[in-house]
């Protein structure tokens, strides 16, 4: 018998268990690039809280586990950054990460009036780049993270946003539904 992830807005509460979540789901990032210094490994619980606070934060949630985040901020051009996609690794590959996006996209463009969305990935980070071109996400260029790690920077724009959400859905993107946490390894 499964239970059903649902995506939500994170509260205050959620702070600790999203802060958690980050440290052990950015550990493969950090292995990847061989620096334990990326952002989301020493980021602090107060600033976590501050983001939940000032951003707006989805979480997936698994009953009472939150299995999932994002976080998503209006920039001054209008356009907004959407960061620190995570899904726990027992449950990556269900569509999780693309319905928390949806949830992240949908609500900067309705309650914070955003145009574009922009992302930065590793370089070397292929599953994620896979995934952000699978929802629509252009490479538009490259940047260098304050940690040093190479990104490509992604965008989309508002409108391919609606266009993929007419029905509800994307059409390239599995919805998680009833969750197969028992099939996940």
């Amino acid at each position: 018998m499964g239970m059903s992830v649902t995506i939500s807005a994170a509260t205050e509460q959620d702070a600790e268990q999203i802060f958690r979540l980050q440290y052990l789901c950015f550990q493969s990032e950090a292995a990847l690039y061989g620096n334990y210094r990326i952002a989301p490994l020493v980021q602090t619980l107060d600033s976590v809280r501050e983001e939940v606070a000032a951003d707006l934060v989805f979480v997936a949630r698994l009953g009472d586990e939150i299995v999932g985040s994002v976080h998503g901020r209006s920039t001054e051009d209008a356009a907004a950054a959407i960061g620190k996609l995570c899904v726990h690794p027992r449950l990556q590959g269900h569509g999780i990460g693309a319905r928390l996006l949806r949830a992240a996209e949908s609500a900067l463009a309705d309650e914070r009036g955003a145009r574009m969305f922009r992302l930065h990935a590793g370089h070397r980070s292929e599953s994620n780049l896979q995934l952000y071109s699978k929802v629509g996400y252009q490479r538009v260029g490259t940047s260098r993270g304050a940690d040093g790690v190479p990104m490509i920077v992604l965008e989309k724009t508002a409108d391919s946003y609606a266009a993929t959400t007419t029905s509800g859905r994307s059409p390239s993107v599995t919805p998680c539904g009833p969750c197969a946490a028992s099939t996940a390894r």
